[in-house]
């Protein structure tokens, strides 16, 4: 008699054959050790392309196959292994949707005018006496226009940290002004791939993530903010800040207008009102779809012939909008659809590899030797901050410190009797922001490079990122908006 893969009996038997494989910890930890090994020969000696530009979509392949191996020494099933994937597979289809709408959103939104407007308005509030704290809230806006602090970094960046020093005021201070901004706004924003990677590994929608991510992220960035505006009173400036040049070159190349800002907020209103993400998304790229041919008949000519094709490139794949200023044409690039593809491509990647791992017993024997050191709901927040620190100093990339983490510790905060979102906020918290502070991580050297400052002299200002996994263990310690499941609240009454 066959079962449905659904049915209750079905996944009774998998979890007690899960329970039976007779894993031992190192066979359990191996696959992790293998992973931990090619990724860190990756990024120090084959400086991230030892497999070409999927190397590590790649490398959670190669420990799948691996942990996959040692299931068979231990006389676990293959359908047992296939089952986990499926479900892990399935698991994240709503969240690979959203990145594919998130990448239409990003180009809609530059062929629209809204991230230009971003760029354009964020620039005039430039002033001396408080550069650094309207640094700090320039790149937070651009950031979470683009969803990216590394595009941020490597274009307002660059010219805030030239126009500060020509201040007089020091690299280090700026860079961490920069970075700290850019980097809430990569958790804030909804185009963001990290801030949707995280919630698919513990379970959670986008928007409820986001929400709940608040609560830490904005009591942070505001001490952030008191702090660069209290350094800012207290240093001597000279010059001006002169940014005519980008102005001039954006005005000349887009239309602005502040009428550009109702796309962001009519999304940001769907958010709020909770509208499922999948709607929100798709309304905020048709209406910049709608506003492209309202305020930019200019920039579609210049992509394609007619409207419909030039939105439809927009939507699907890169965009590149040509300025005379080449400090902006890395901003004003977008890749639709097509750009998404890396990240979809390593959550499935990592789905897979969790779901062998889960079907061997080896997530649950790592866990459960990590919960044995962590048997208090605080116990569980401090594991998985110091996982997430530790696999982005030893895997050197933010991207496994979101992925094995979520994936190691969802089932122990479901244990808990703890909402996803409390998982995907502690992976974003520790795991995206603290990746700039480490100098081999492929954050820390991407900033590093970019900024041209190093991290040594950045760390100590760059407030916001060291200072977010410390607020998120605060919360735990005094049981601030720690969500419960649903049902166990409604249990409870």
């Amino acid at each position: 008699m066959k079962h449905d893969k659904n049915s209750p009996q079905f996944k009774d038997n998998n979890q007690k054959n899960i329970k039976d494989t007779q894993l031992n910890f190192l066979q359990a930890l191996a696959p992790v050790i293998l992973l931990m090994a090619l990724l860190f020969y990756n990024i120090i000696f084959s400086k991230g392309s030892l497999l070409g530009d999927y190397s590590n979509q790649i490398i959670l392949l190669i420990g799948g196959v691996f942990a996959a191996s040692i299931g068979f020494f231990n006389k676990v099933s293959i359908n047992l292994m296939l089952s986990e994937i499926w479900q892990n597979l399935k698991s994240v289809f709503i969240p690979i949707l959203i990145l594919f709408l998130v990448g239409a959103l990003a180009g809609t939104w530059l062929v629209s005018g809204v991230i230009p407007a971003m760029v354009y308005y964020g620039l005039k509030v430039l002033n001396p006496e408080i550069f650094l704290p309207a640094s700090v809230i320039i790149a937070a806006l651009i950031s979470i226009a683009t969803g990216s602090s590394w595009t941020t970094s490597a274009t307002v960046g660059i010219a805030l940290v030239g126009i500060g020093t020509a201040l007089g005021i020091s690299p280090g201070m700026i860079a961490g002004a920069v970075i700290s901004g850019a980097y809430f706004g990569d958790k804030m924003s909804p185009l963001s791939d990290t801030t949707n990677l995280a919630p698919a590994m513990a379970g959670t929608d986008l928007f409820t993530h986001i929400r709940y991510m608040s609560l830490t992220t904005i009591p942070t960035i505001l001490i952030t903010l008191t702090f660069f505006t209290i350094l800012s009173l207290s240093i001597t400036t000279t010059g001006n800040t002169d940014v005519s040049n980008l102005l001039q070159t954006i005005n000349t190349t887009f239309n602005i207008t502040p009428w550009l800002f109702l796309v962001p907020v009519a999304v940001i209103g769907l958010i709020l009102l909770k509208t499922k993400p999948l709607i929100a998304l798709s309304a905020g790229v048709l209406l910049a779809a709608l506003f492209a041919v309202i305020f930019q008949p200019g920039i579609l000519k210049g992509i394609a012939n007619s409207n419909i094709t030039a939105i439809t490139t927009a939507i699907f794949t890169e965009t590149q909008i040509t300025t005379e200023n080449e400090k902006l044409n890395e901003l004003f690039s977008a890749g639709g659809m097509q750009g998404m593809l890396w990240t979809i491509y390593l959550i499935i990647s990592a789905m897979i590899f969790g779901g062998i791992m889960d079907g061997i017993g080896a997530l649950s024997k790592i866990t459960n030797a990590l919960l044995d050191f962590a048997s208090s709901v605080f116990g569980l927040f401090a594991s998985t901050v110091i996982s997430c620190l530790g696999l982005n100093t030893i895997a050197s990339d933010q991207y496994l410190a979101i992925v094995i983490p979520g994936k190691m510790f969802k089932k122990a905060y479901q244990d808990k009797g703890l909402a996803p979102e409390n998982l995907s906020r502690t992976l974003e918290d520790s795991g995206t922001v603290t990746s700039v502070l480490i100098p081999w991580n492929t954050c820390g050297a991407y900033q590093s490079s970019v900024l041209g400052v190093n991290v040594g002299d950045y760390f100590i200002y760059a407030i916001f990122n060291w200072l977010s996994p410390f607020t998120t263990l605060l919360f735990a310690a005094f049981s601030i908006k720690i969500k419960q499941l649903s049902h166990l609240k409604k249990s409870t009454i």
